[in-house]
C-alpha cells in the first residue's frame, strides 16, 4: 500500500474499501459491493496478528456506520472547504469539479494528486 497520509501513517485502506462496500450495498450496484469484500479490514489479535473477517463481521463491529456514511461524508466535504478555501461560485460543490471547483484545490490553487492503488494495480490521477 503505497498512498502514505504522512510518512509514519500509511492510509488505511481497507476501511476506505468498506465504505464503498457498505454504501454499494444500497443502490444498483450489489454484486460490486460483495465483490470489495475481500478487501475488508481484518481484525486484531492480541499479539497484533490480522485475521479475516466477513462482511457481516464487520458491519457488526461498526454499528454507527450507516450504508449511507460515506456520502455524509461527502456531503460535508464542499462546505468544509469552502471555510478554509472559498471556490468561485459558493455554495456549488461537486465531487467532479476542476480549478477553483476542485475538491482537492488548495490555497495555493490545484494540483495533480497522484497515487497507486496497489491492491487494484491501478494508477489514479486526480484533477
Amino acid at each position: 500500500r503505497s498512498l502514505h497520509l504522512s510518512k509514519s501513517r500509511p492510509f488505511p485502506w481497507p476501511k476506505l474499501y468498506y465504505l464503498i462496500s457498505r454504501f454499494l450495498t444500497t443502490g444498483p450496484c450489489r454484486r460490486a459491493a460483495e465483490v470489495s469484500w475481500r478487501l475488508l479490514p481484518g481484525r486484531l489479535d492480541w499479539l497484533g496478528n490480522e485475521h479475516p473477517r466477513t462482511y457481516e463481521d464487520v458491519v457488526a463491529a461498526n454499528r454507527h456506520v450507516a450504508p449511507d456514511h460515506l456520502l455524509q461524508i461527502c456531503k460535508q466535504i464542499g462546505p468544509l472547504l469552502d471555510k478554509e478555501v472559498p471556490s468561485c461560485v459558493p455554495g456549488v460543490h461537486s465531487l467532479l469539479g476542476s480549478g477553483k471547483q476542485s475538491m482537492l484545490r488548495t490555497a495555493k490553487g490545484t494540483g495533480f494528486v497522484y497515487f497507486y492503488a496497489q491492491e487494484c494495480e491501478t494508477a489514479f490521477l486526480l484533477l
